[in-house]
C-alpha cells in the first residue's frame, strides 16, 4: 500500500526541507548530475514535487501522493497516479529510469526494480540516489523515524543491500557516487561529489540494463 498520507498531509513541510537544506540538495543534485548527464527519454518513479525531476531534463514521473503531485504539475512535469511496482508503461519504454529515496517507501524493491528494468529499452539504465542505512545521518535519521513525519514507515537500506537487490532483478555493471559528509543543517555551501561510497551519507548508483 502506498505510503503517501505524510506526503499528502505536509508536502508543504516536504518542499520546505529543499529551502532550509539548500546546501544539501545541491549536493545530492550535483551527484545525480554525475549519474545522469542525459536521461534521455527519462521516467522518474516517486518524482514527488518534482525537485530532481526538472532540473535534470525529465519530464514525466510516477506519484501516488496526489497533493506531490500537484506540486509537481504546476512545475509543468506530467505525472502519472501510481506506484513504482506497478508502472502503467510498455516494455522498454524509456532511456533511464530515477529514483530519488523512493526506494524507502516501496513496499517490495525488487519487484520495483523489476518494473524499472521491464520499461527501461535494451541500452537503458536506472539511477538510484538514496541515504545509506550506514551512513552518519542514515542512523540519524532511523534513530528518529518514529517521531518523522516521513520516515516512521520507511525502510532504510545500505548500499551493499541495494546492489544485491540490483543485481537479482537484471542490472549489472555499476558506477557510484556519494556526497553529504556532514550533518545536512552545518552544511554553508554544496558538498564535494566523490565516486566510491562508504563516507557520503547519499549514494548514487548508476546500473545497466542486463538482456
Amino acid at each position: 500500500m502506498p505510503r503517501t498520507k505524510p506526503f499528502d498531509e505536509h508536502a508543504d513541510d516536504y518542499e520546505q526541507w529543499f529551502e532550509d537544506n539548500k546546501h544539501a540538495y545541491l549536493s545530492e543534485l550535483a551527484a545525480l548530475r554525475l549519474a545522469l548527464p542525459d536521461p534521455g527519454h527519462g521516467l522518474e518513479v516517486g518524482i514527488g514535487t518534482g525537485r530532481f525531476a526538472e532540473p535534470l531534463g525529465i519530464r514525466i514521473g510516477v506519484e501516488p501522493s496526489e497533493k506531490m503531485a500537484e506540486v509537481a504539475r504546476s512545475r509543468g512535469l506530467e505525472v502519472v497516479d501510481a506506484v513504482a511496482e506497478y508502472l502503467p508503461f510498455a516494455d522498454e519504454s524509456f532511456d533511464s529510469v530515477l529514483m530519488v529515496t523512493t526506494i524507502c517507501f516501496v513496499d517490495d524493491i525488487e519487484r520495483s526494480f523489476r518494473e524499472a528494468w521491464r520499461v527501461l529499452n535494451r541500452k537503458g539504465a536506472i539511477v538510484v540516489g538514496f541515504v545509506d542505512a550506514d551512513s552518519a545521518l542514515g542512523r540519524e535519521y532511523q534513530s528518529r523515524a518514529k517521531r518523522s513525519r516521513f520516515y516512521a514507515n520507511a525502510t532504510f537500506h545500505t548500499y551493499g543491500e541495494v546492489l544485491t537487490h540490483l543485481a537479482e532483478t537484471g542490472f549489472g555493471p555499476h558506477l557510484c557516487w556519494q556526497t553529504i559528509f556532514s550533518p545536512p543543517q552545518e552544511l554553508t555551501r554544496p558538498d564535494e561529489v566523490r565516486t566510491g561510497c562508504g563516507d557520503g551519507s547519499f549514494v548514487v548508483i548508476r546500473a545497466a540494463r542486463l538482456g
